[in-house]
């Protein structure tokens, strides 16, 4: 068949030309299947089904994970690395396997690249501790964006604060992307670290990053890459980007809470310091000197959550026996249909109008706070987010203190984004 390529963020993607509308195409997804999977989404509020449009602050989880963490806590729950006994052996077993499926997912090129945190926030403070607190000097620069998460700020601001790095900001055009001229000329010799979101989760928009990290290694800078809000929309190869550290949560991939991923190269890796120190993560302790153990030992220190990774693991193998590609569109559809029905509300107004998107709209409604608007719909069973989402800077831009969010996955429906917009044409009528 022929073939087409879909970019997201300069990755490129290919698969089958679908040769039909894309209204037509849709129908080949069966979403009540899939909800199906998804034990949570038959909750009802008030007596009315939930409609569950919170999807960048924690997704929801399929029963093929709810499983495999009570099999894991049934089957094989001991600690890892430091038994012989049948059950440590197996939990290593599954802990390491976990590890193995996630460099799949990434296309990573050895599992010692993958790190295991709680999540976005500990993966960048690991790297901000380890690699930018020693290696940085004073007049170094790290480049974040407007449109960052405070998880991707702050943990550069204490190191700024410690070894007199300079942090250096690029500004967002009116539709909310990277001004990309400014960001070149911000660029420079000083330039150590480039850290940015790889697609925001206040905005949706998805930042060219392959082309980000090319002019940043141009000058010998190194690239973080926030993709907490990425990895549960579109599949991500870290070889093909060659980011030089690229962090997710798992929560927001379909698994539970307090697990995560750092994926760094495997030199960087090996010059770096520990982020903690304790059980596991040593060669040798003497009162007088420790020595580490090789990545990604050495990073995990105590014992991780082990059941949180198996879980991980299992959420990857669930999304992996569905065709991404096909979600992609479908999700891509399900904005643009969502976005049309909003725009045509009175009053609302969108905050972030970028080419390419992933599923979520923040907006305002005249008249109406944000936490009014999110209380106003959870009477009607529909969950949304309401604030500033972490991202204090990027709403301070817009003159705001907050928004309101909607945002999607691919087992929500047309009819949900439809009660989504009636429900805000009532909230206007109320405060009307």
């Amino acid at each position: 068949m022929p073939v087409v390529f879909l970019a997201r963020g300069n990755f490129l993607f290919e698969t089958r030309l679908i040769l039909i509308k894309l209204r037509s195409m849709i129908t080949t997804i069966d979403v009540a299947s899939i909800r199906r999977d998804f034990p949570i989404l038959r909750t009802r509020v008030g007596g009315r089904p939930l409609v569950y449009l919170d999807n960048a602050a924690t997704t929801q989880k399929p029963a093929a994970v709810l499983s495999a963490l009570e099999k894991h806590y049934k089957e094989s729950n001991a600690n890892i690395n430091r038994g012989v006994h049948y059950l440590a052996e197996r939990a290593t077993d599954a802990y390491e396997l976990a590890r193995k499926t996630v460099a799949r997912f990434l296309n990573v090129a050895r599992s010692e690249e993958v790190i295991f945190v709680r999540g976005t926030t500990e993966g960048i403070n690991l790297v901000a501790q380890s690699y930018a607190l020693p290696f940085l000097k004073k007049g170094d620069e790290i480049l974040l964006t407007t449109m960052e998460h405070h998880a991707n700020i702050v943990p550069w601001q204490l190191v700024s604060e410690r070894n007199g790095a300079k942090l250096r900001i690029i500004p967002i055009t009116e539709s909310g992307e990277l001004d990309m001229e400014v960001f070149e000329s911000l660029l420079g010799e000083r330039t150590k670290i480039v850290s940015l979101a790889h697609a925001s989760n206040t905005l949706g928009t998805v930042n060219p990053v392959k082309e980000l990290v090319d002019k940043a290694h141009a000058y010998g800078a190194i690239v973080l890459l926030d993709g907490a809000q990425a990895v549960g929309h579109f599949p991500v190869d870290v070889q093909d980007l060659d980011c030089d550290f690229y962090v997710f949560s798992g929560h927001k991939l379909f698994s539970t809470t307090g697990a995560g991923v750092v994926y760094g190269k495997y030199e960087l890796l090996q010059s770096m310091p520990p982020f903690q120190g304790g059980g596991d993560m040593i060669g040798k302790v003497t009162f007088e000197k420790t020595t580490y153990k090789e990545p990604p030992a050495r990073f995990e220190a105590g014992t991780p959550n082990i059941g949180g990774a198996v879980a991980l693991g299992a959420a990857i193998d669930y999304l992996s026996g569905l065709d991404r590609v096909v979600l992609m569109e479908y999700e891509h559809d399900l904005l643009q249909y969502a976005t049309s029905l909003l725009s045509d509300i009175e009053g609302l107004r969108i905050y972030g109008r970028a080419s390419d998107k992933v599923s979520l709209i923040s907006f305002t409604l005249d008249g109406i706070h944000p936490h009014d608007i999110a209380t106003l719909l959870d009477a009607d069973g529909i969950a949304i987010r309401a604030g500033h989402h972490c991202t204090q800077p990027l709403h301070r831009h817009y003159g705001l203190s907050a928004t309101t969010r909607a945002s999607f996955a691919f087992y929500n429906t047309r009819e949900e984004a439809e009660q989504l917009a009636a429900s805000l044409e009532k909230s206007k009528r109320l405060f009307g």
